[in-house]
């Protein structure tokens, strides 16, 4: 009961207070909050975006002198959304205050609240285009982070056992403590020169012991140049790729479906530093990119990495992508097979027109070759990997054609078209039609679908968004998709399917934002009954939620949230679920201190239900974590500023089960219904 009153007090004290000024702390965790639960199946896809919006946020773009590639980088800005705001810096000078933005014709109060986050407003001063040595030496910055997790439980994975029962199960211990730690550093200058390095060690993992003599299981080394003189960009080390629609080449974020349409362009392509802790997305080598002509630019890539996996004698009978090392079984797939990749990108950038032309060739050094299963049939086979994809965008008045076509080395075909049609600003639609042949191989690419790969799918995409008096935004779209195969948990040929969202935003000012969301999917899924017998039939996933974000004063956030699951096999029992949350932000005003505590209470019938909510965490570290079951969530989180040097910031989370009393399985099991977790981050900045 207690709890209830805590919840009820709280949404009452955020109805009463008056609504003056957003803290507009959360808007940019809302925005990507969005984008992943429309793409939950490959949450850790949006991890990258995630840290390279954090690292805006730490160091604001300066909008009076922001390029055209830089405002592209925002997954929420529109091709024609970027070209006003330049047009308008163009016409009336320098922004004196972000309060402008809202001048900018195109821009609603949604939009304009995101952004205010990632800019500052300054008065342009010229700067070399290449600049010296010693004013990157002078005028650069570095960071030093820490981050450890310490978990206050014990997993199966961790209790004592003795020598003879280890030596008998050595895959029944984790080899490692159950704390997780990452250092990063990164030198700085502007937006031009990056070097750093991140180092990781999971929970579970051996530490400057055992099998691990190096000390942390992950290093990621980077050295990054961007628009120096001719050099568009030049990456040493661990670095991202991304070209075209993704048909080809994709290691950044995800790109999945979603109601808003400027993410679904992609427009953010090329090369990129990879200095995440993802131990998968990600090449090793040399890649550059340079400028040829004003609108002609030319890149070239080259990596050599070793991977993890099951190698039986010749051939690679699975790829590891999760990255861990905490018992022995994990150690032999460590380094089992290597992997070169080289390619090229040529695009032409022009006034009505652009095209992209991507060429790849990747070898294993041994065969790779799945074990053999129904849906797994035309999976990626083989040594070697040949891709070719042509990319292009036409500009006719309101409308734009957009997309990207690839063949394999057999000459398999995928193809993605968009048409974007924006009859005023108040109202854009797209049309999607998307055709990947059941046999098409590539290894690195991702793309817009229903499923994981780009590969046995086609399907029509119809978004729209509508801005009505820069209050209401109006965002929906529907998807249907066919599968030629059968596919992982579909047994059967030829299955099609339909996905759905609708979405009412509402800011009437720019303190104040709520939405309502509704999702709707039907696809078949195989499905077993008490006597046995497989069947195939629609499962049908129902999703609502309902936020309000506002702020009674200057320095306090307050976000309530309401989540509804409804699934269900037709005409079956359906599994439901419910989850009531509620945030709060406090910023001191007297000390350097910012508190964010969320609750929520969840209730649901089982896994199938789960609902997955975003909840804030450390600098750079992304979380979205799952509920099912019965029980609450608490966390809270504490950021300190010691001086403009130190930056102090603690995590306190829990979650109580009150449906069981053993939490998770196997060697994440733990006994008990509380787990509680702290987490704490040190930064550095000179």
């Amino acid at each position: 009961m207690n709890r209830w009153w805590i919840i009820i007090l709280i949404t009452c004290l955020s109805v009463v207070f008056p609504v003056n000024n957003i803290c507009a702390q959360n808007s940019l965790e809302e925005v990507l909050e969005q984008l992943v639960n429309n793409d939950e199946e490959n949450v850790y896809q949006w991890e990258s975006l995630f840290e390279e919006l954090s690292e805006w946020k730490e160091n604001p773009l300066d909008i009076n002198s922001a390029t055209k590639e830089q405002l592209e980088r925002f997954p929420f800005l529109s091709d024609e959304l970027i070209e006003n705001i330049l047009y308008y810096l163009y016409k009336y000078g320098p922004m004196l205050s972000t309060g402008e933005l809202m001048a900018v014709q195109g821009m609603d109060l949604y939009t304009s609240r995101l952004l205010k986050q990632l800019i500052v407003i300054r008065q342009p001063v010229e700067k070399p285009r290449i600049p010296t040595l010693k004013n990157i030496l002078k005028y650069g910055k570095q960071e030093i982070s820490t981050r450890i997790d310490i978990p206050l439980y014990t997993r199966e994975g961790y209790r004592p056992f003795t020598s003879e029962y280890i030596q008998a199960h050595p895959n029944k211990r984790y080899l490692g403590p159950s704390l997780y730690h990452n250092v990063r550093y990164q030198f700085r200058y502007s937006d031009k020169v990056y070097v750093g390095l991140t180092a990781e060690k999971d929970a579970g993992e051996p530490f400057f012991a055992g099998k691990n003599k190096k000390g942390y299981d992950y290093y990621s080394p980077y050295i990054y140049i961007r628009d120096i003189g001719r050099i568009n960009a030049l990456a040493l080390g661990n670095y991202r790729l991304n070209y075209g629609y993704g048909l080809v080449m994709n290691t950044d974020f995800g790109m999945g479906k979603t109601a808003m349409i400027s993410t679904l362009e992609n427009k953010v392509r090329g090369i990129k530093k990879h200095s995440s802790t993802d131990e998968y997305n990600y090449f090793q080598g040399i890649a550059g990119s340079i400028h040829l002509t004003k609108r002609l630019t030319a890149d070239a890539f080259y990596s050599y990495r070793q991977m993890d996996g099951i190698v039986d004698n010749r051939f690679i009978t699975s790829i590891k992508e999760d990255g861990y090392h905490r018992i022995p079984r994990d150690y032999e797939k460590k380094n089992t097979f290597t992997n070169q990749l080289i390619g090229s990108h040529i695009n032409y950038s022009g006034r009505y027109f652009q095209l992209g032309l991507t060429a790849v060739h990747n070898v294993f050094n041994k065969v790779l070759k799945p074990a053999n299963r129904t849906y797994n049939k035309y999976y990626p086979r083989g040594r070697d990997f040949f891709n070719v994809g042509i990319n292009y965008k036409f500009y006719l008045r309101d409308f734009t054609w957009m997309g990207e076509t690839a063949v394999d080395k057999d000459g398999r075909l995928a193809t993605i078209n968009m048409i974007r049609y924006i009859p005023s600003w108040k109202v854009h639609f797209l049309a999607m039609h998307r055709f990947y042949d059941v046999a098409y191989q590539s290894m690195y690419a991702r793309s817009i679908g229903e499923g994981s790969m780009v590969q046995n799918e086609s399907g029509f995409y119809l978004g729209v968004e509508v801005v009505e008096l820069s209050r209401f935004n109006l965002s929906a779209y529907s998807d249907f998709f066919y599968f030629p195969w059968k596919k992982y948990q579909l047994s059967k040929n030829g299955t099609h399917g339909v996905d759905g969202v609708l979405q009412v935003t509402y800011s009437p000012n720019d303190d104040l934002n709520m939405f309502i969301r509704y999702r709707y999917k039907n696809k078949y899924k195989d499905f077993t009954p008490d006597n046995g017998e497989k069947l195939t039939i629609p499962y049908i996933q129902q999703k609502g939620r309902y936020q309000l974000s506002y702020t009674p004063t200057d320095s306090l956030v307050l976000k309530t949230t309401v989540d509804i699951v409804h699934n269900s096999y037709r005409q079956k029992e359906p599994s439901k679920g419910i989850l009531i949350g509620q945030s709060i932000g406090y910023k001191l005003k007297n000390l350097p201190l910012q508190l964010d505590g969320s609750v929520a209470w969840f209730q649901t019938d089982d896994y199938a239900s789960r609902i997955t909510r975003y909840e804030k965490g450390l600098l750079y570290s992304f979380s979205m974590p799952s509920f099912y079951g019965k029980g609450e969530r608490f966390a809270l989180n504490v950021r300190y500023e010691l001086n403009e040097h130190f930056i102090f910031q603690g995590k306190y989370a829990c979650t109580h089960y009150r449906d069981r009393e053993v939490i998770s399985s196997g060697l994440e099991q733990i006994e008990g219904n509380l787990k509680s977790d702290l987490y704490f981050q040190l930064r550095f900045k000179f």
